[in-house]
C-alpha cells in the first residue's frame, strides 16, 4: 500500500496547522460489521457482566437467609466471596488488559520509527526520533506528546452507585463504547470552553472551565454525562447496563441525551452549548449510501437549539458509518486519514470488533487513540475543587494500530464553533468527497432535495437509488465497497 502522503499530499502540514515547536503551557463497543452482529468478543463481554449480577446477587441472598446453618452460611460465603473477588481481580487487574489483548491484538506502545508527520484532531506535527537531528522537528515530537496526553481519557470505572434498577456497579467488559462516546464529548467542551490550544498545566490550580467539564462526566445520575444518564437516554437505541452498543446506537443516544438535558435548563446555562446534529443517509439511512451532511439541517438544529433567537450556534456534528463488511474497505483508508487534517476533527468512535477505543490521531497507516479497557475505581469531582487529583483522566502511554485493521462500524465526530466554522468544514468535507475516486465517506448537500442526486466521479447517480448491495464504481471487488444500512 502506498504512503500516507503519497496519496495525498494535501495531508502535509501546512503554516496554519503545522506544529514544530515546543508547546505552550498553561493554557461500547460496536459487536461486529454491524450494530445488530454479536461477535465471539461480546461472549467474553456477557460472561463477566453477568458474573458480577450472578455473584452479587448470590451474595447478598447468602447473607440474608436466616434459615441455613451458620455453618453452610459460612461455607456459601467463603466460595461467593472468592468467586467474586477472582473475577473482580481478573476485571481490575492485568488480567483485563491481557483479555482485551487477546480479542483486540497487542496493541503497539510508544512511538513507531516513522518520522512522518502527525495529524491529531486537526493539528499537525512534524516529527524527529533523532536526538540529534532537526531541533523543530524534535521539539514536535515533544509537543505531541503533550496534547496527546492532555486529552481526556474516559475508561471502565468501578464502585459507582448502581445504573437505574440494576445492582451493576461497574461498566468492566462492556462499557468501553460508552467511555469512547465521553472522551469524544468530553474533546468538544474543551475546544469549545478552552480552544484547541489548551494543555493541561502542570501546576494547580487548574482551569475552572476544565474542572467543570470533567464534574460532568462523574459516575451518578448528578452529573449530566454520566454513564448512568447515558444508558438511561439510550433505552430507544438499546442501550442498556450490561449489554454492548454499537456507533450509530452511541450517536443516537448522545443526541437524545443532549436534547433531555437542554430542556432541563434555560439557555444560558446549558451543560452541553452546542447542537447536535447525527449525519446519516437518505430517509435516516434507510436506503443506504454515504450519509449527507444537509446545510439545511445542520441550520434547523442550531436554531432549534437556540429556542428560535439565533440562526446559527456552535454544533457538534456525529457521523455513522459502515465502511465494509468485516473490514474497512481500503477505498475508505485515504478520506479516514484525511478527516484528521480538519480543524474541526474530534476523531472516530472506533477499534476492533467488541473492543472500541477513541481514535484521535494519525501517522501514516497506523492511528493512535486512548483506551478504555482499564479499570480504575470511581471519581466524582466537585465542580470548585481546583487542586483535584485529575491524573485518571490522562494518559501517557500512547498507543497505535493500523488504521486498516478497525472496525468498519465507526462514527466520526466534528465540531463547528460557529457558521464560518462550519462553512470551512462543508468546503473541506465537499472537497474531500471529490476526490475520493466514487467511494465517498460522507456528502454535503445545502437541501435534501439537492441531497437526492449525489456526484460520484464523473456519473451523477440518484441518491434514492442507491441500494446496500451497489457499488457505485463497479469492479472486481464491487462486492467489498457495499455500504451497510444505517
Amino acid at each position: 500500500m502506498k504512503g500516507f502522503h503519497e496519496r495525498n499530499g494535501s495531508l502535509k502540514c501546512s503554516s496554519k496547522t503545522c506544529i514544530d515547536s515546543t508547546p505552550t503551557s498553561g493554557i461500547g463497543s460496536a459487536p461486529g460489521p454491524s450494530d445488530s452482529k454479536f461477535s465471539k468478543t461480546s461472549l467474553w463481554s456477557n460472561f463477566f457482566a453477568s458474573a458480577f449480577s450472578a455473584f452479587d446477587t448470590i451474595s447478598e441472598s447468602s447473607t440474608s437467609s436466616s434459615s441455613t446453618s451458620a455453618c453452610e452460611k459460612k461455607t456459601s460465603f467463603s466460595k461467593t466471596n472468592g468467586w467474586t473477588a477472582a473475577v473482580k481481580r481478573v476485571v481490575s487487574g492485568g488480567s483485563m488488559r491481557r483479555i482485551h489483548e487477546r480479542v483486540m491484538g497487542p496493541s503497539k506502545i510508544g512511538m513507531s520509527s516513522s518520522t512522518s508527520d502527525i495529524w491529531l484532531l486537526g493539528l499537525c506535527y512534524k516529527i524527529s526520533q533523532d536526538s540529534s537531528g532537526d531541533v523543530d522537528a524534535t521539539n514536535g515530537l515533544a509537543a505531541f506528546k503533550h496534547d496527546f496526553s492532555s486529552r481526556i481519557l474516559m475508561t471502565y470505572r468501578k464502585g459507582f452507585a448502581a445504573i437505574g434498577d440494576t445492582k451493576i456497579t461497574s461498566d468492566a467488559s462492556w462499557g468501553c463504547m460508552l467511555r469512547s462516546g465521553q472522551m469524544l464529548v468530553a474533546q468538544a467542551l474543551l475546544f469549545h470552553r478552552l480552544g484547541r490550544s489548551w494543555r493541561k498545566p502542570s501546576r494547580k490550580p487548574f482551569d475552572q472551565a476544565y474542572i467543570e467539564i470533567l464534574h460532568q462526566f462523574g459516575d451518578s445520575e448528578a452529573s449530566a454525562f454520566s454513564i448512568h444518564n447515558l444508558v438511561e437516554a439510550g433505552k430507544t437505541y438499546g442501550l442498556a447496563a450490561g449489554s454492548w452498543v454499537g456507533p450509530y446506537a452511541m450517536c443516537r443516544s448522545w443526541e437524545s441525551l443532549a436534547r433531555s438535558k437542554r430542556e432541563e435548563n434555560d439557555l444560558e446555562h446549558q451543560v452541553l452549548p452546542m447542537a447536535v446534529y447525527v449525519v446519516s443517509g437518505d430517509e435516516d439511512g434507510e436506503r443506504g449510501g454515504a450519509p449527507v451532511v444537509c446545510i439545511e439541517d445542520a441550520s434547523r438544529h442550531c436554531f432549534e437549539f437556540s429556542r428560535h433567537q439565533a440562526h446559527w450556534t456552535p454544533i457538534l456534528l456525529l457521523v455513522p458509518l459502515v465502511l465494509g463488511l468485516d473490514k474497512v474497505n481500503p477505498r475508505y483508508i485515504p478520506s479516514l486519514q484525511a478527516t484528521f487534517t480538519f480543524p474541526q476533527c474530534l476523531g472516530i468512535l472506533g477499534g476492533k470488533p467488541g473492543a472500541s477505543t477513541y481514535i484521535v490521531g494519525v501517522q501514516e497507516e497506523n492511528v493512535f487513540y486512548l483506551d478504555p479497557h482499564d479499570v480504575q475505581p470511581v471519581v466524582n469531582l466537585s465542580p470548585d475543587n481546583l487542586e483535584a487529583d485529575t491524573s485518571s483522566y490522562h494518559c501517557d502511554t500512547i498507543r497505535h494500530i493500523p488504521l486498516d485493521s478497525i472496525d468498519p462500524s465507526l462514527a466520526i465526530g466534528f465540531f463547528c464553533r460557529d457558521k464560518d466554522d462550519f462553512d470551512d468544514f462543508c468546503s473541506r468535507a465537499s472537497k474531500l468527497a471529490e476526490e475520493s475516486n466514487g467511494a465517498p465517506l460522507f456528502t454535503v448537500a445545502q437541501t435534501h432535495s439537492a441531497s437526492k442526486r449525489i456526484h460520484h466521479g464523473n456519473t451523477m447517480v440518484d441518491a434514492g437509488e442507491v441500494r446496500a448491495d451497489d457499488s457505485v464504481d463497479v469492479n472486481e471487488n464491487s462486492n467489498e465497497d457495499d455500504w451497510q444500512i444505517l
